[in-house]
């Protein structure tokens, strides 16, 4: 019996808090003596005062092995009343790694992060002669977790609770060709069982979500839970309905109409590139919408403010923008007014700092952009768009996707450009298209402040063709928005919302450190091209109001190994906390406060062993046979949630 196993019971009262979706630990046994009952104080509310995360080293090629699985090596402290610490070591745990046969509760199996076409049949690979099989993700991203009043599965013996996982892409299939963007991503309803006494979650049943209403899901990257209680997803990088017959982004568009629908030529560019929203039913499955209105951006990872109306938007583009989607009624997103933000510099130094005011692109309801789309609607019809100066001066210049387009909107048509040209019609109505790699968006709500990951400051942040212009790192930074009320767009109509963003800048401890001073300039011993001890390349990012902790999650080409950080708001302490196989992205985060007394947080990583040249040419040899072992040949990730080593840490219900 550990020492944790025999906690006394006050301490073990103290502790009903922490619980998280990571990266497995080969094989590592987790809450395995956890048998004595532990339950919340009467009332909840422990005496607990704050919570802080240690510091783990990086794993480097002394230990091979920790280097190609997940490593977890910090704790979490956690301060009493009365001025007494507790520690505990932290230890990941997972519902499954893709590619294994999980229950579907009827007593039969089904496969983690299966794909399959518009009818639900199972789509294969054929690459390789003689070797057909189902074809399964390696990128599982999104994920939140529920619950519901009313849930009922057969199988569950303590509380039920509902976890959505998204499953962004696969990135090669049995022959090792390319395969990213060529599917329709899967997204599944797990049921967990949450044991009463230790917090401990298990995988009853796993409900593969029915996506043809919504003609399919492209590339679902981060999500985020509504206030409501649904799942918010993300389709990333929509796809460009001007694209060139017969360019890359023409081929990959085909190629995942001809594995959806049969047929290269059904699938409509327009259909993509939307927010779609997932409601879980009672009995463990889910049922899925498509947001037409929200803006035909690159989402990623959109969060509700406390009002159930605000969307704060990331935008994953070469040239992104801050986008704001206010609801017309709480809790309903089907109708809306849409703003791009004008980035007004005050600062170019470093990471550089603005201020913004806001153009208003529109108000529609998703059922009127839904129908133009199911009505035919061609990209011709909405405007003209040229990749070489015409020499007309009808035309607009506006940067998109890495160059510039010529642009001219057709009369009439500017609520269609709005909706389903989003990018092309923000620069064209004055909006800052400069921004890049922005990625995971979340809300300290206390303070009224937004957290923005800006994965990669390079092109168009580095040049202002889209209106900002600053100087690095390359690897990115966290940065802050602090959110008002009493705002107006930029004709002095009044903003109704009192979550407006209003600036901008860089959070010190969260600037990355590039080694050499630029891009992939330099590198340590290990192959790092930015400081290994900082974060770099950010990507997922959560806040928990409970722990004023910022988890940040890495998506990197310049850490060897991507790292998961957690950044505490009041005490300036940063604190890797997590560390994926080498080559993998930490996604899926998800922390929740409290779920009958229980806190979890939530994580996932995708493409263990995607090798990138330069950066993994030290380590590719000697990990290549852990990551073999580990997952799948490659082809599998995992998805799961942090814990404490030996026992689901508890406080009782926490209070902001």
């Amino acid at each position: 019996m550990t020492e944790q196993s025999a906690l006394r019971p006050s301490r073990r009262q103290a502790l009903k808090f922490l619980a998280a979706p990571m990266l497995p630990l080969g094989g590592t046994a987790f809450l395995t003596a956890c048998a004595v009952g532990a339950k919340p104080m009467a009332g909840g509310g422990a005496a607990f005062s704050a919570a802080s995360f240690s510091s783990m080293a990086a794993p480097t090629l002394a230990n091979p092995a920790a280097m190609a699985s997940v490593t977890v090596g910090g704790a979490m402290n956690l301060a009493m009343a009365g001025g007494k610490t507790e520690e505990y070591k932290l230890a990941y745990h997972p519902f499954f790694v893709t590619g294994d046969m999980v229950s579907d509760g009827t007593g039969g199996k089904t496969l983690a992060g299966g794909y399959y076409d518009i009818l639900n049949r199972p789509i294969m690979d054929a690459s390789m002669p003689g070797k057909v099989r189902h074809v399964f993700s390696d990128a599982p991203d999104g994920s939140s977790l529920l619950t519901l009043k009313n849930a009922k599965v057969a199988g569950v013996e303590g509380n039920t609770v509902f976890a959505v996982v998204q499953f962004e892409y696969l990135s090669k299939n049995l022959a090792g060709q390319d395969t990213y963007g060529t599917l329709p991503s899967p997204i599944a309803v797990l049921t967990l069982d949450q044991d009463k006494a230790t917090g401990e979650l298990s995988l009853v049943k796993y409900h593969n979500v029915d996506t043809s209403e919504v003609n399919g899901l492209w590339i679902t990257c981060g999500a985020s839970l509504s206030p409501w209680g649904t799942h918010l997803s993300s389709e990333e990088y929509e796809p460009d309905a001007f694209a060139a017959a017969g360019s890359k982004p023409d081929k990959q568009f085909r190629a995942y109409s001809k594995r959806l629908f049969g047929n290269e030529l059904i699938a409509r560019h327009y259909d993509y590139g939307h927010m779609p929203e997932v409601t879980v039913n009672p009995d463990g499955s889910g049922s899925i919408v498509k947001h037409y209105n929200m803006g035909r951006i690159s989402h990623e990872m959109v969060h509700i403010a406390p009002d159930e109306r605000t969307a704060l938007m990331g935008d994953d583009a070469p040239n992104g923008g801050a986008f704001l989607f206010i609801a017309d009624k709480p809790k309903k997103l089907d109708a809306g007014t849409l703003y791009v933000g004008k980035w007004n510099q005050t600062s170019g130094k470093g990471t550089g700092s603005g201020t913004f005011t806001w153009i208003k692109l529109g108000h529609a309801t998703s059922a009127e952009i839904r129908k133009l789309v199911e009505g035919g609607i061609q990209p011709a019809d909405i405007m003209d768009v040229k990749t070489a100066d015409p020499g007309d001066a009808s035309y607009t210049k506006v940067p998109h996707w890495g160059i510039f387009n010529w642009i001219k909107v057709k009369p009439g048509m500017e609520k269609a450009a709005a909706f389903l040209e989003t990018h092309r019609y923000a620069a064209l109505m004055g909006g800052s298209l400069g921004f890049t790699k922005w990625e995971g968006t979340t809300l300290n709500a206390k303070d009224k402040v937004a957290y923005i990951a800006i994965s990669r400051i390079e092109t168009g942040m580095l040049n202002g063709s889209g209106g900002v212009k600053v100087e690095g790192p390359y690897s990115g930074a966290v940065y802050t928005q602090n959110l008002k009320g009493g705002q107006i767009d930029t004709t002095g109509a009044a903003i109704d919302s009192e979550w407006v963003p209003v600036d901008m800048a860089a959070v010190p401890a969260l600037v990355s450190e590039d080694i050499g001073g630029g891009k992939q300039k330099g590198q340590d011993a290990l192959g790092n091209f930015a400081v290994a001890d900082k974060i770099a390349t950010p990507d997922n990012l959560k806040f928990s109001e409970a722990m004023r902790t910022l988890f940040i999650g890495e998506d990197s080409n310049t850490h060897v190994n991507n790292f998961l950080w957690a950044y505490n708001v009041d005490t300036k302490q940063l604190s890797r906390i997590l560390t994926c196989p080498a080559g993998a992205e930490s996604t899926g985060l998800h922390a929740v406060d409290e779920i009958n007394g229980w806190t979890y947080i939530m994580s996932n990583f995708q493409h263990a062993g995607d090798w990138e040249k330069g950066l993994h040419d030290k380590v590719k040899g000697p990990l290549q046979k852990y990551i073999d072992a580990n997952y799948k040949n490659g082809f599998g990730a995992a998805v799961g949630y942090l814990t404490a080593d030996g026992m689901q840490p508890a406080m009782g219900k926490v209070k902001a």
